[in-house]
This record gives structure tokens, sequence and C-alpha cells, in this order.
């Protein structure tokens, strides 16, 4: 496999994912200024598969998450399309595709409050399932567990350090490392990365039928 491209883990093939990751403008509740999505269905991913859009918000970005977080600045969105005028093909990306992403609780409930009327079918974490897969680490941020597991980011160096793009390649990169390195199946997986209302209640034992 070249840098651009990943082998999909035999746990995930046959399952439509969406590889998200988003970057707010600092405000609560946050308005979207960059979502990118990696669409994945095949048996390999490649970074030509990924999409992204800056989007310029209602509210400025503040110069806290400009500095600190993703270096987005209000010059560079100026003249970018607003939510409204993009929302249909983002819902468009995801409709139907299992959300993934890092600390993934984050991602849903933003995108949740931008798209109303989306609803994943299942959403994994790659954070719960490091936890899991690699216990007792110091640090569960994407950065750490990109350096622990030695991933490049070769890839997608050109879309800027903490930018959508960059970090929903490397959330997809961590996912394929983690799968291997535990050896899992889909079902373990869903064990150890979905987030628990997408889970299946289990059966009572004993009851009527």
């Amino acid at each position: 496999m070249t840098a651009g491209s990943i082998e999909v883990p035999t746990a995930l093939r046959g399952h439509d994912l969406a590889i998200v990751d988003v970057e707010g403008n600092g405000h609560n509740p946050p308005e979207i200024i960059e979502i990118a999505v990696l669409a994945v269905s095949e048996s390999t991913a490649n970074v030509d598969d990924l999409r992204s859009w800056l989007i310029r918000p209602q509210q400025p970005i503040t110069a806290i998450v400009t500095r600190k977080v993703h270096h987005i600045t209000n010059n560079d969105v100026a003249d970018c399309p607003s939510w409204p005028d993009i929302a249909c093909q983002v819902d468009a990306a995801l409709a139907g595709r299992v959300l993934v992403a890092h600390n993934a609780r984050v991602e849903q409930r933003v995108l949740a409050a931008h798209l109303p009327y989306w609803q994943p079918p299942l959403v994994l974490d790659t954070l719960r399932l490091a936890k899991t897969v690699w216990p007792d680490l110091p640090g569960y941020g994407l950065d750490k567990l990109i350096a622990h597991a030695r991933i490049g980011t070769e890839a997608v160096a050109g879309n800027g350090y903490h930018r959508a793009g960059y970090d929903a390649w490397a959330a997809f990169e961590l996912l394929c490392v983690l799968i291997d390195d535990a050896d899992l199946d889909w079902e373990h997986l869903l064990a150890a990365a979905a987030l628990p209302e997408f889970l299946s209640a289990s059966e009572p034992e004993g009851g009527l039928w």
C-alpha cells in the first residue's frame, strides 16, 4: 500500500463507513467551520476519497481556537459557503453510513445539531476502542495515539496539522491499527467501540417467547 491508501481490515468489509472530523468556531454551541468525510466501502480506502468543506460561520472564529487548535482564521472562511449552502452535500456523504470518529460523541452531537434529520445507523469511537485495546497509556488524544502506533500521516500533510482532513484520515488509520492489533472481528469491534445506545440490549434470560 502507498501512503495514500489503506487496506481495510476484514472486520470492516461489507460495512459502509463515514470517518468524520469537524472543527468549530469556538462558541458554545459551536458552529462547524470545517468538516471532512472519508467514505469507506471497499477493500481499500484512498486519500482521494476524502472530502472536506470550509464553512463561513455566523459568529466569528474565536482567537483561542485559531491559535491553539486548528489555525483556521476568519479570513480563511470569509469567502466560503455558509452551512445551509453545503448541508445537503454533507448529508448525502453521511447518509446510511456508520459514523466513525475520535471521541465520536462530540462529532455526533455537533452534526445532529447541524443536520436535525440525520440519524446514523451506528457510531464507532476510536477513543473508546483505544482505551480497550491499549489500556494504561498516559494519554488518549489523537496525537498521542498516532505517536504510540507510529502512524504515518504523510498522505494528508498538505491538509494542515489538526485540520479536519488530517484528523479524519488519521482516525481511520488508527481504527485499522487497533483492529489488527487486537485481531477483532465485527462483533468484538462493536462491543469495544460502539456508543452504548447503538448496541442492542441483551435479551433477558428465562423470558417468555
